[in-house]
């Protein structure tokens, strides 16, 4: 196997791009190279996850097959914004099942359906508990969102995360139980105070 490396574009990716890799959220290309396998010569695109401190070799023609895409536009991540502010939309089947439906959706690297499963497993301090298995695909599902948002709008991870907290607290749900919470708060302050 021998390698040798260039830096130019192929598919609509130039190295030095940041990308969504479905499987893996936000990656950088850093070199697209040519690699000689079983006679046979492959031209890769270099993929760097420096959170994962992972690298992913992708054929060049397979990568709109395996879904790698440009980082959303900024229409894109105010849909997907506006998305986590909504209603949970919650199934009513078995946990197994929704699970399935949820890492799929992760797994898509679409940024709205990703959204969505934010939107679905978020709780807040006022609700139950999550499992294990729910908080586990929230805060992937969490972490790819960030990802992305801090690279699209140019921000810090922890930036793009307050940017994401604040639109989930004014899901409609949230807003009346915090609505309710302040109410209660209230009426409890005149009982002691009668």
């Amino acid at each position: 196997m021998t390698t040798t490396k260039k830096t130019t574009t192929r598919q609509g990716f130039k190295t030095g791009e940041a990308i969504v890799y479905p499987a893996h959220g936000v990656g950088q290309i850093v070199a697209i190279e040519e690699q000689e396998v079983a006679g046979f010569k492959l031209e890769l695109f270099v993929i760097a996850f420096e959170k994962d401190k992972m690298t992913l070799r992708v054929p060049t023609a397979k990568a709109a097959t395996v879904g790698m895409r440009k980082l959303a536009e900024e229409s894109l991540v105010e849909r997907a914004l506006e998305t986590i502010a909504g209603r949970a939309r919650v199934k009513r089947t078995m946990w197994s099942r929704r699970a399935q439906e949820y890492e799929a959706k992760i797994n898509s690297g679409d940024l709205i359906s990703i959204a969505e499963v934010v939107r679905d497993l978020h709780r807040s301090e006022a609700q139950p508990e999550q499992s294990y298995s729910e908080r586990q695909l929230y805060e992937a599902a969490l972490d790819r969102m960030v990802r992305e948002i801090a690279a699209v709008n140019k921000v810090t991870e922890p930036e793009a995360q307050k940017v994401i907290e604040t639109q989930l607290a004014k899901s409609p749900k949230r807003v009346k139980a915090a609505a309710a919470d302040a109410e209660q708060d209230i009426e409890e302050e005149q009982d002691e105070a009668a």
